[in-house]
């Protein structure tokens, strides 16, 4: 394999698929997160929070990178919640990280798609996971 090609799969492993459309179900999420709900509200989803997970383990970046990530994606698109080191770090600790732990290990490519349907990890021909109805 020459120098072109390893440089294209590198560069596909950090291409990230966000739909807007994932937004439409972030707020009801958050509703039904929130409905009787003691405290102060969630401002990010579980959804959201299962793809800032991905790209975490997937890419090695730190809390307060991932805050940053959170900052540049609202600047993209503004409904996207932005969030904190704290929050992130106890939401993240909390949500299963086996499906993530073997692809950072991995050299092929890996794709993480967002929709109004969830997330979808994709690696080299095959879901990682799936889950009522949402990939993981």
């Amino acid at each position: 394999m020459g120098w072109k090609e390893t440089d294209e799969r590198l560069i596909r492993r950090g291409e990230l698929s966000l739909a807007p459309s994932i937004l439409k179900n972030h707020r009801k999420e958050l509703e039904t997160m929130n409905n009787h709900r003691i405290g102060r509200p969630y401002t990010t989803s579980n959804s959201i929070i299962k793809l800032l997970t991905a790209i975490r383990y997937l890419y090695g970046m730190p809390y307060r990178q991932l805050e940053g990530y959170t900052n540049a994606l609202h600047r993209l698109v503004p409904d996207m919640p932005t969030g904190d080191y704290s929050g992130l770090r106890k939401r993240i600790l909390s949500q299963p990280v086996d499906p993530y732990r073997h692809l950072a290990e991995s050299s092929e490519p890996v794709t993480i798609a967002v929709d109004s349907t969830g997330i979808s990890v994709h690696k080299a021909g095959g879901w990682v996971e799936r889950k009522h109805g949402v990939s993981l």
